[in-house]
């Protein structure tokens, strides 16, 4: 081999092949260093994974309940004390333009439900007994995990339905059992799965209308409407139905779109999304300074390979080459092991969550050209300080 044809031959693949090495002689601070670049990659990947993966959860659920859902509740008064919807204030609902359907509950005040006759009065776990018209469970698109819904024939009796979080408050797991409602023993007719839209209704006893008339002594008004709105007249609907319900004060009545609050809630999330990247890219940072770390004490430790590089014929152009490359192979290996890491964390979560895995693809690719881009600026100063040693100090040292 010529002098002339020396720094050619260290291009290319010899300056790769230098470069791994170089690593493989420091296998404890290059892996450390790789690690640090694995775990910031794989944090921002898992948490942008596990959020896009939520997201597509909401998407799915809201495409399968609708978002044309809308609910009137009660409003407040001057004094802020909560006003009464009145007792016709589903039917009027029902008969508001682009309105589909529509169902009412009213809440039984100061009543409680009881395991058995044996718990102690006030001991209610939290559940609420509420009147709920036979329609409640279609226009919610709710359904009975077991047993069967209220029908207009249960309406007078001591019957209830029990919301899945009530259920799991009693005790309850099967129909055909017994709980106290009030002084009254009812008989559970079904079990509900949980109701996204309306998630109230998770933590309540549902009983016909008639049976609560009874209960309660008087009629229950509602305090609460469901309506499902024709889904092209959704805005139409919202501005006009209070106004049909409570035609004289319609202030007093506050109609909400329940998906509205999934929305906020994915919003909230992609909030803490964006403080779990940062803290991702944090860590990708310290990932960064350990390269630089790593490579400033290769060219300390390689000061007379480097000279004699440079006395064999190589400019500081393939010495700049060798350690930019080491510092690239470095945050590359970190890289590809953090997206790999990160992919399998997000698919292990959603899976426990029942969710569907979706990474967006840009966000891998975004990950392995942030690694690059951080070995490169890790590597730059450390490379261009291996390029200006002079050979002879290097020789010496």
């Amino acid at each position: 081999m010529s002098a002339s044809e020396t720094p050619s031959r260290l291009l290319g693949s010899d300056v790769v092949r230098l470069g791994v090495s170089g690593l493989a002689s420091r296998p404890t601070r290059a892996v450390l260093s790789a690690l640090g670049i694995a775990i910031g990659i794989a944090a921002m990947i898992a948490v942008v994974g596990i959020s896009t993966s939520s997201q597509a959860k909401l998407a799915a659920t809201l495409d399968e309940l609708g978002t044309n859902l809308l609910s009137a509740s009660q409003g407040k008064d001057f004094f802020g004390e909560a006003v009464d919807l009145p007792l016709t204030a589903g039917v009027s609902a029902g008969h508001t333009e682009g309105v589909r359907s529509a169902a009412t509950t009213g809440t039984v005040a100061d009543v409680g439900v009881y395991r058995n006759s044996a718990v102690p009065a006030g001991n209610t776990n939290g559940i609420t007994v509420r009147s709920a018209s036979p329609t409640l469970l279609d226009v919610l698109e709710a359904r009975v995990a077991k047993g069967v819904w209220l029908t207009d024939g249960m309406a007078r009796y001591p019957v209830v339905v029990l919301g899945a979080e009530a259920a799991n408050r009693l005790g309850v797991t099967e129909p055909g059992r017994h709980v106290i409602v009030g002084s009254t023993e009812y008989v559970v007719a079904g079990i509900l799965e949980p109701v996204p839209l309306a998630p109230e209704i998770d933590s309540s006893a549902l009983i016909g209308e008639r049976a609560a008339e009874a209960l309660a002594g008087s009629p229950v008004p509602p305090t609460a409407v469901y309506v499902r709105a024709d889904p092209a007249r959704v805005p139409q609907v919202r501005d006009v139905l209070a106004r049909s319900i409570q035609p004289r004060s319609p202030s007093d009545v506050e109609v909400t779109r329940p998906s509205d609050a999934l929305a906020a809630q994915q919003a909230a999330d992609q909030a803490f999304t964006g403080l779990l990247v940062g803290l991702g890219g944090v860590a990708l940072l310290v990932g960064g300074i350990g390269v630089a770390n790593t490579m400033v004490i290769s060219v300390l430790e390689r000061r007379r390979e480097i000279g004699l590089r440079r006395a064999l014929g190589a400019t500081r152009s393939h010495v700049r080459q060798q350690f930019l490359a080491e510092a690239l192979f470095l945050s590359l290996l970190g890289g590809v092991a953090g997206v790999l890491l990160g992919v399998a964390v997000t698919a292990v979560f959603a899976a426990l969550r029942g969710w569907p895995p979706s990474i967006p693809p840009v966000v891998l690719v975004a990950g392995l050209v942030a690694t690059l881009v951080i070995g490169a600026l890790a590597g730059l100063w450390p490379a261009v300080r291996a390029a200006r040693t002079p050979p002879t100090e290097a020789l010496q040292s």
